[in-house]
């Protein structure tokens, strides 16, 4: 397995219920783990996150700053997914709201559009996690 460039490590307050979350409801695998340090490296497609609970081995603290939930404000994390639908399936079996409901949204790139189906979900800490699928391009201006 290779690192990719940028990994987010998300400081969650119960590593068993995060880890729980990410990889039976949103479908992440675990690479590998150091449960002693409430520590996982996970994996789903390409996307790489990393969980690791506070209190346990290294915890990363800002003076004034209280760790409180919901962590993460004012962040959100796109996680590309060859289906929605799965996911969304399995966060309904399990009782958990969206944060923003489904929607396919266009977004202009240069001269033309990406398209994303897709919704976001807060995990146990309060992370917002934006799960997509790819619809692809369009010319700039087309609806439909």
């Amino acid at each position: 397995m290779r690192t990719n460039a940028l990994v987010p490590e998300l400081a969650v307050s119960n590593w068993r219920t995060s880890r729980a979350f990410c990889c039976d409801l949103i479908g992440f695998k675990v690479a590998y783990e150091r449960p002693e340090e409430g520590f996982s490296f996970l994996t789903l497609g390409q996307a790489q996150l990393m969980i690791d609970q506070i209190g346990i081995g290294r915890t990363f603290e800002v003076e004034d700053a209280p760790l409180e939930r919901p962590f993460g404000r004012g962040l959100n994390l796109q996680i590309l997914v060859s289906r929605v639908q799965p996911v969304l399936e399995r966060l309904a079996r399990a009782g958990i709201d969206l944060y923003l409901p489904l929607e396919e949204t266009w977004y202009r790139k240069d001269n033309h559009e990406v398209g994303n189906r897709q919704f976001v979900v807060a995990d146990p800490d309060g992370y917002l996690l934006r799960l997509f699928e790819d619809l692809g391009e369009r010319p700039k201006g087309q609806s439909g």
